[in-house]
């Protein structure tokens, strides 16, 4: 069977952590112990998400003074790179040796006009608390929104419409090579009146861009590994309760969080709707689980 499974942010940074590269390896390796289980059996693609890392390097970017801040998309670029090759080496040290794995930087075709960049929503970057989120959203001239009880810094977040390169991402799985691609739900790019591609200012919700990138590539199932058991009725309150499977046509007329859930539940749904067949929502731990049925929330045509 061919999986995509599309990691969370939580997979390589816990929520409050520090965003030091000796935690984000830690969380990285323990992935990747996590995928080999199901890797081993199975041909497996890995998307990630970045809105942490890319914020770490556009803050780092402002720090320095003497050049002018770097592009979200040329940040994003570098984002793919440093989290494709730690997850690329971690999942070298795990899987079997004649297994090739090779990280791809990746760029994301999005509509220009898209209404996504005059209403910002994509958290990325570490999160604060309310007093400091608001003071430097008032220096840097962010946009910030609550994340659970703390604030991020939030940019615009377009739909993903095409993946460049697709065509070679099949290839190599086609041939047995395990490919860490999408990161970030890859980088947005759009194109001129010309024809000539060009970055764009934003950061792509990586669970939209990896249902994409799914159906692009043939995949049985969408794993969509985030750091709760599934979806979940009444959600934080005392009678919640996980939602074993849904329909995607039900999925898609009940209200989820915008900025968590929800975008997960969409990903889901697209890809049901595009291919017949089930995506998972679900804890990467339980991974195992959560192909073979038994675990997370099942989204169905």
């Amino acid at each position: 069977m061919r999986i995509l499974v599309a990691l969370g942010g939580n997979a390589l940074l816990r929520r409050g952590e520090t965003m030091t590269a000796e935690n984000q390896r830690a969380n990285v390796r323990i992935a990747a112990n996590h995928i080999k289980e199901v890797a081993v059996d199975h041909e497996v693609v890995v998307a990630h998400g970045n809105g942490p890392q890319v914020g770490l390097l556009a803050l780092q970017s402002t720090a320095y003074e003497e050049v002018g801040i770097y592009p979200l998309d040329v940040l994003g670029a570098e984002s793919q790179a440093m989290i494709g090759y730690m997850i690329e080496q971690e999942l070298g040290n795990v899987m079997p040796q004649d297994q090739q794995i090779v990280t791809m930087i990746t760029m994301t075709v999005v509509d220009a006009d898209d209404p996504a960049f005059k209403h910002p929503t994509k958290p990325i970057g570490p999160v604060y608390d309310e007093a400091t989120a608001r003071r430097l959203a008032a220096e840097k001239g962010w946009t910030i929104a609550p994340d659970g009880e703390y604030y991020r810094r939030v940019v615009a977040s377009p739909q993903p419409r095409n993946i460049i390169e697709q065509k070679a991402i099949r290839q190599l799985v086609d041939s047995g090579v395990m490919v860490v691609c999408a990161g970030g739900g890859g980088v947005p790019c759009v194109y001129d009146e010309d024809g000539i591609l060009h970055g764009a200012e934003a950061v792509i919700d990586k669970d939209l861009a990896s249902a994409e990138l799914a159906v692009r590539v043939d995949a049985d199932l969408l794993v969509i590994a985030t750091d709760v058991a599934g979806v979940f009725r009444n959600w934080g309150e005392p009678d919640q309760e996980r939602i074993e499977q849904m329909h995607a046509s039900d999925a898609l007329n009940t209200e989820f969080a915008a900025g968590s859930m929800g975008p997960k539940v969409k990903a889901a749904c697209n890809f049901a709707l595009a291919t017949g067949k089930r995506a998972v929502i679900g804890s990467l731990e339980d991974i195992q689980g959560l192909v073979a049925g038994t675990h997370g929330t099942a989204i169905i045509p």
